[in-house]
């Protein structure tokens, strides 16, 4: 009993690159459009399977190319997405991207498909190991999941983002909470007894009923932030679902964290021979 399952969103990205990010009513220039795979469900979900993980989805898409796009490339990376639902009508979820030349981004969602994911569409928890929440997905559903998920016995882990007001009940139906401290700060006081704070090149800090285990990055060069935290999160779900201690899993996520922000995309690529080398990663489908 290994499996992860994501409910999340899945999104299409148009990213653009500039030097810097524009003031209020300024335009500046950028390189060329650039169209892919992303949502912070359809991330997580990729880097999962791409980090050895047995992974499905549970999610919306619309009609459009966009939404064949990105359901092919989860299902292209090792994931069953026989749950994610093509809707007739609404859009696919599309994310406006920009990114600097610190590798910085910026970034605008327009939910699209993903906010008609419902209750109904959750499968059974039955054999699943470790479930993965955000907040791109509608709040009841979210919650839905969470309370199903515990009751069956599955890990529940859930990612603050995009940050906003939390579902009484939410919080006391997750085992594992992953928030950056900028989210920490927000939430204030919380029930949740173990807690991943994500805090960029400084690594991370786990705390487990209030004892507290730093976690040192990586030191490496950035050329793409995006997804970097969903390439995080989506790490310690597999290691936790592998039997890893919180710690151990923090530890694993860290160097895939740093492995994410050296590369372009949302999407964490395969992981080749030599970046499994380098970074001390476990590589999975291609």
């Amino acid at each position: 009993m290994n499996r992860v399952l994501v409910v999340g969103s899945l999104n299409a990205d148009l990213v653009v690159r500039t030097d810097r990010f524009p003031a209020a009513g300024e335009t500046v220039a950028g390189a060329d459009l650039v169209v892919g795979p992303g949502g912070k469900g359809a991330n997580q979900a990729v880097a999962m399977a791409r980090l050895g993980g047995d992974v499905a989805m549970v999610g919306a898409v619309g009609t459009d190319g966009h939404g064949t796009l990105v359901r092919d490339a989860v299902a292209a990376a090792g994931v069953d997405v026989s749950r994610v639902a093509v809707r007739r009508g609404p859009a696919t979820g599309t994310a406006v991207i920009t990114v600097d030349a610190a590798a910085d981004n910026t970034i605008v969602v327009s939910p699209g498909a993903n906010a008609t994911l419902a209750a109904a569409d959750l499968p059974s928890f039955d054999g699943v190991a470790v479930l993965t929440l955000s907040l791109e997905s509608p709040l009841g559903t979210v919650l839905a999941a969470a309370t199903a998920a515990r009751a069956a016995g599955t890990t529940v882990l859930l990612n603050l983002s995009p940050f906003g007001p939390v579902p009484d009940g939410l919080l006391e139906s997750t085992d594992v909470l992953v928030v950056n401290e900028h989210e920490a700060a927000l939430l204030g006081e919380h029930p949740v007894g173990r807690t991943v704070v994500t805090r960029g090149a400084q690594g991370c800090v786990v705390t487990e009923h209030g004892v507290r285990t730093p976690v040192d990055a990586l030191a490496v060069e950035p050329v793409d932030t995006t997804g970097s935290g969903d390439a995080f999160l989506a790490a310690v779900a597999v290691r936790l679902a592998a039997g890893d201690t919180l710690p151990d899993a923090a530890r694993y996520a860290v160097r895939v964290g740093a492995y994410a922000v050296t590369v372009d995309g949302a999407q964490l690529p395969a992981v080749t021979a030599d970046a499994g080398e380098r970074f001390g990663l476990v590589a999975g489908r291609s």
